[in-house]
């Protein structure tokens, strides 16, 4: 009786275990679930409960052990993590999972050789573990392996995973991929990522780039495009809808399309249905350069034709539907909101308008004037008071969407990249990001890091007012946007962040700023400084541009950066140009402006990595390569010194590693 009673008894407890497990394994996918960081924080706080009452009970269940060292390598404790993982294992070797989380851990600790080994060893268990071998493209993508890693992702995709890690995995993967030859299947996984609204599908430009250029046999001078055949062409439409495409043939594509599509118009005098998808994707992409894209005279004598006649319209008080074709073939050749017209548009909101006219309105328009109310907050706008609309400033680089992150803290990066004590900081960490462009890396810090408030600070206007637009529609409010005027005033009364992050330098006319005095003020014990330590946009191609600047004392406005363009665009088989006509920045007037009238001032890197050269001072906690990989920190500290003291055999200036330093005192 006493034994039946034992068995049940046991019988029983494993029951009670097995549903602690459960609701275990339910918190824990609670805590890496969309949802507010305190519920995720409560969630991971339950899971602990739960693990702790089962290892009480039973202190060597192999699955709970996994599941805990599941929730510390998240809170960032690598060695723990460890430790439990393999005491798991060695408890219950046929785990499959605890393999792939021995995979994610050496994947954290940089070491994706050994994760590869780790994932292939749990499909070795289960072959049909898709966690396991999505790993294994995580790995062979982490060892610069994207071929292989992009035709696992492809494969997870065909299988109908829709894990945001796969399409963020493959998209990275694409951008690196060397197209020779396109086939059908590119151009499919092209259309799949780019109808994915969740993806910066700014990164894959040149990707798609590639494809269409071999689909349409751009580099055969006798090619012809069928304007029918384009309209047809989704990956096309969709390409020039969500992307920037770096390629000299590409945009002379788009050229020739937009002028056959204002020809037909100009002999029917109508814009059919069949051409406006086409249409509208030339004007999202025209605005998207910056109207970099070169006309002709008689498109130009048109273009005016067909906004005097909106202007009559309005006049007229004509309905919407009567100047929807009108509209369209307008913003293909410049922004709705620097036309004569543009105050009566303001009648409208963007919901008013048809479904598929909303994106080129909200570019060529709303958009415009959000960003031009926002300007008008700062000091700085008076300087584009006496220029002409066309040539205001654009804001660059031109982005849509933040790239794809996990979610963490700043102080568990502290800790487990740098291996710093964090136990002294605030709950709430500052960040200031000094040359934040128009905002991409700083949103990301914002949105990603759910610990931190970020300062982004910028001395182009325009991307200050574009990035604040941006912020605010992706409801992300733990973030402010600054000229360098209001930053210098910040940190003048005495206010202090716990990490700098250095991005475009400040150009030589900001003549007031200093980066290392900034720093240096902005800093207290125990703070971060992130910089790179090479300066792009120094190509032949840029040098010889400056120097025609310089020479001919050129303005940069609308018509001078298209002419500089030109000439690079029809000279582009000389040698000088090719490095520049490789960069994504050549493609909107906006990174042209840039790097011709706005260089960066290496003098201020050199200041800047002068100043950290001070061991006293400061401490170089981490150093990365070109391809993010950890370097010991005690040969490049040595290189650091030896450049501090006039060795340019040593400089570490244009290496382009990726420096952290901590502040001592």
């Amino acid at each position: 009786m006493q034994a039946q009673h034992n068995i049940h008894a046991t019988e029983a407890q494993k029951a009670h275990i097995a549903r602690l497990l459960l609701q275990a394994n339910l918190a824990y996918g609670e805590s890496n679930s969309p949802v507010s960081l305190v519920q995720r924080i409560k969630a991971r706080h339950e899971c602990r409960g739960y693990l702790s009452e089962i290892l009480a009970q039973e202190p060597g269940n192999a699955p709970a052990l996994g599941l805990l060292g599941r929730v510390e390598l998240d809170d960032g404790a690598l060695e723990k993590a460890h430790t439990l993982f393999t005491d798991s294992l060695s408890r219950d070797p046929a785990q499959p999972q605890q393999f792939i989380n021995l995979g994610y851990w050496a994947t954290k600790s940089e070491r994706p050789a050994l994760a590869e080994q780790y994932f292939i060893q749990a499909l070795e268990l289960d072959r049909q573990s898709a966690a396991a071998f999505c790993g294994v493209a995580h790995a062979k993508r982490l060892q610069g392996q994207f071929d292989v890693a992009y035709l696992h992702y492809r494969k997870l995709l065909e299988t109908g995973l829709e894990w945001p890690s796969i399409y963020s995995g493959m998209l990275t993967c694409a951008e690196h991929l060397n197209v020779q030859k396109a086939d059908s299947k590119l151009a499919r996984d092209a259309i799949l990522l780019l109808r994915h609204n969740g993806l910066p599908h700014q990164e894959i430009g040149r990707f798609v780039a590639a494809i269409v250029r071999q689909q349409y046999d751009l580099e055969n001078p006798n090619a012809e495009v069928d304007l029918d055949a384009a309209c047809e062409d989704e990956l096309l439409i969709l390409a020039l809808e969500k992307t920037l495409m770096p390629d000299p043939a590409v945009e002379e594509l788009a050229t020739l399309l937009r002028r056959a599509v204002i020809a037909e118009v100009a002999q029917t005098v109508e814009l059919r249905d069949e051409l406006q998808p086409l249409a509208l994707a030339l004007a999202i992409y025209a605005d998207r350069t910056g109207y970099a894209l070169t006309a002709e005279d008689d498109e130009e004598r048109l273009i005016s034709t067909i906004n005097d006649s909106i202007v009559a319209q309005l006049a007229m008080g004509e309905e919407q539907d009567g100047m929807i074709g009108s509209l369209i073939i307008s913003a293909m050749y410049g922004a709705l909101f620097h036309q004569a017209f543009a105050v009566q548009l303001g009648r409208w909101n963007l919901v008013d308008w048809p479904v598929a006219l909303q994106p080129v309105m909200a570019a060529s328009y709303y958009n415009r004037a959000s960003e031009e109310a926002i300007k008008q907050n700062f000091e700085e706008k008076a300087e584009e008071l006496c220029l002409e609309k066309t040539d205001v400033p654009q804001a660059w680089p031109n982005w849509t969407k933040l790239a794809y992150r996990a979610e963490t803290s700043l102080k568990t990066t502290m800790a487990t990249e740098l291996g710093m004590n964090t136990e002294q900081l605030p709950d709430t960490l500052r960040i200031m990001v000094c040359g934040a462009q128009s905002g991409q890396r700083a949103m990301e810090l914002a949105h990603y890091l759910k610990d931190v408030e970020v300062i982004a600070v910028d001395e182009s206007l325009a991307n200050i007012a574009k990035a604040t637009r941006l912020a605010g529609e992706m409801d992300i409010d733990n973030i402010v946007f600054w000229p360098w005027s209001i930053a210098q005033r910040f940190v003048a009364d005495d206010h202090k962040v716990h990490w700098i992050e250095i991005g475009r330098l400040p150009s030589a006319k900001m003549t007031d700023v200093s980066l290392a005095a900034l720093v240096s003020s902005a800093t207290g014990n125990g703070a971060v400084v992130h910089m790179h330590t090479a300066v792009n946009e120094q190509t032949d191609g840029d040098q010889q541009i400056r120097r025609l600047i310089a020479q001919h004392t050129l303005k940069p406005t609308r018509t001078a950066l298209r002419q500089l363009r030109k000439m690079v665009l029809t000279n582009r088989q000389d040698p000088m140009w090719q490095s520049l006509l490789s960069e994504a920045d050549f493609y909107g007037l906006g990174g042209c402006r840039d790097r011709w009238f706005c260089e960066q001032d290496a003098g201020q890197l050199k200041e800047l990595m002068a100043m950290v050269s001070n061991e006293v001072e400061w401490k170089l906690v981490k150093a990365r390569d070109t391809d993010g990989h950890s370097l010991a920190t005690k040969p490049v500290q040595q290189q650091i010194q030896a450049e501090a003291l006039g060795s340019e055999v040593q400089s570490l200036m244009g290496q382009g590693l990726s420096v952290y330093f901590q502040r001592r005192r």
